[in-house]
């Protein structure tokens, strides 16, 4: 079957309905974890390994045939992966390459990290009397981490250091609290000068 480079991502990309639903019966096994099906669509669309109708349909004839199961956990619809499909994932996983396999379950931790940041960390942009502020609390469960204020002057700026942090908020967080624990006493140790 030829490919289209302007529809597929660059590697290797699976074609065969049986091998997306060992990619799919993989991927569910390895993340241990209940999926919605929007994460599940969202990590597959972000991974391109496998074209999306292809690979929607290999997710409802697994449901069909029973290998995932539709459950509803805390007012949502998630799919868990049976005894069997885990074995059949484990049996047959080598028929798809472990390129793929590595990529797919790369995509979904990156997914499911970006998720948990999202929700652990809080940031919002308020107006004050003069200038802005942006307001950033980071949590873990019930335990406040940090939370810092920074003044901007105008709403542009509060909103660059909204996304800035927005970007990365476990690096923000790691930084604000090395750069805490090496702060210093500054003491700039001034030379004596010689008269002229």
């Amino acid at each position: 079957m030829a490919r289209n480079s302007w529809y597929f991502e660059p590697g290797i990309h699976i074609d065969d309905r049986y091998e997306a639903k060992i990619l799919i019966a993989y991927f569910l096994w390895q993340m241990a974890m209940p999926v919605t099906r929007a994460q599940l669509d969202e990590i597959f669309t972000l991974d391109g390994s496998v074209n999306y109708f292809l690979y929607s349909e290999a997710v409802e004839q697994m449901i069909e045939s029973g290998l995932i199961v539709v459950e509803n956990r805390d007012g949502k619809e998630v799919y868990i992966l049976t005894e069997r499909a885990k074995h059949g994932a484990n049996d047959f996983k080598r028929m798809v390459p472990k390129s793929t396999r590595d990529r797919i379950l790369s995509t979904g931790m990156k997914f499911f990290a970006k998720l948990k940041n999202d929700n652990d960390v809080k940031l919002s942009v308020e107006k004050e009397s003069i200038g802005y502020t942006v307001s950033c609390r980071c949590t873990e469960g019930e335990l406040v981490l940090m939370e810092l204020k920074l003044f901007a002057l105008d709403e542009d700026q509060a909103n660059v250091l909204k996304q800035k942090i927005e970007k990365n908020p476990a690096a923000f967080y790691s930084k604000v609290i090395d750069y805490a624990v090496d702060n210093e006493d500054y003491n700039p140790n001034p030379k004596e000068v010689n008269d002229l």
